[in-house]
């Protein structure tokens, strides 16, 4: 009798252990799946934040709802020169940035953060956005024809990806009112111009 239950306490236990792993499977391939991504015909430059408390923290990111829009601030920069600065954050500690992506003055991507990870870009926005930072050549914050044809590309294709419309694409300016990026929120017309070019 004691035995029997011993056999029966013993299967019990590893249809548990294998239900598990079964879960842990799925878990890890939908977070593979959150990474490998589709962005088709899109030439991605992968330069990965070091895993650090300012500006790449290593937070899952579990769910994608929206896309936030932000300018960089810093007429003229380019695309590296930003990458560069988020990644030196871990050093200096001026603050708290970062963003999943980041648009240069030549239409070049560099992406900064994981899509299965936070960005410290969108304030109470950042658990269930992407972000992406955009060069402007000018302190009109106006993206040049090539930042803007990029820019419609990479939002284009993580809406297909991840099912979105053209109604989760968002100002930072639309989560906190700050003025960015800087030409959408100057010019509404322009903003809603984009949206419709999606």
């Amino acid at each position: 009798m004691s035995k029997h239950v011993s056999h029966k306490g013993f299967f019990t236990i590893i249809i548990a252990v294998v239900i598990m792993a079964l879960i842990t499977s799925f878990i890890f391939i939908q977070r593979i799946n959150i990474k490998e991504y589709s962005l088709d015909d899109l030439d991605i430059d992968y330069q990965l934040l070091t895993i650090n408390d300012y500006s790449r923290p290593g937070i899952s990111l579990n769910e994608i709802n929206g896309i936030v829009i932000h300018y960089t601030a810093n007429p003229g920069t380019t695309a590296q020169e930003n990458r560069n600065y988020f990644e030196d954050l871990q050093y200096t500690q001026l603050t708290y940035a970062s963003s999943h992506y980041i648009i240069g003055l030549d239409g070049e991507i560099i992406q900064c953060i994981p899509l299965d990870e936070i960005a410290y870009a969108s304030n109470n926005r950042n658990e269930d956005t992407i972000s992406i930072e955009c060069c402007h050549e000018d302190s009109s914050g106006e993206f040049n024809d090539e930042t803007y044809e990029s820019l419609q590309n990479l939002v284009r294709a993580l809406m297909s990806t991840y099912n979105l419309d053209k109604d989760d694409i968002l100002r930072h300016y639309d989560i906190t009112g700050k003025e960015c990026p800087k030409y959408f929120v100057d010019h509404e017309d322009a903003w809603e111009e984009f949206l419709d070019s999606l």
